[in-house]
């Protein structure tokens, strides 16, 4: 293989590699705002479920439990704003695995671009040696 062929072998790897991570990270990305949805609807849940119970209240407890819905609602809006800002890594991280498969897919283009240049330099080559030569050449090849 020609030293060009070669580096952009290299060069292919390494945007292989990138772009598998770009995937990586946005799949983590999704992960994570996943787990923020799921809290929400938990907390959701819990505030819906703390008026529920039928039965004699007395005040205590019934202010214990409008704190405590309080604190969940402000929790909540909480895991809003987390969320929102969740999402947005999701799509710069998309926005990145997509420009990382643009540069590896540019990269094997060019990889094989120098291959063909290669394997045409050499076709160059047994065509311009004598022709006793290039049967020469070829019995090698066979043999």
């Amino acid at each position: 293989m020609s030293r060009m062929v070669k580096k952009r072998a290299r060069l292919l790897r390494v945007r292989h590699v990138q772009h598998v991570l770009a995937v990586a990270e946005t799949s983590k990305a999704r992960d994570e705002a996943m787990n923020i949805e799921n809290n929400v609807q938990r907390l959701s849940t819990m505030r819906s479920e703390l008026f529920s119970g039928d039965g004699v209240k007395n005040g205590a407890i019934l202010a214990s439990q409008r704190e405590l819905a309080a604190r969940l609602e402000q929790a909540g809006r909480q895991l809003d704003g987390a969320l929102y800002d969740a999402k947005r890594r999701i799509e710069q991280k998309e926005a990145l695995a997509i420009a990382a498969d643009r540069e590896r897919e540019i990269a094997e283009r060019l990889k094989d671009k120098a291959r063909r240049a290669a394997e045409e330099r050499i076709e160059a080559r047994l065509a311009a040696l004598p022709l006793y030569k290039r049967m020469q050449m070829k019995g090698k090849g066979d043999a």
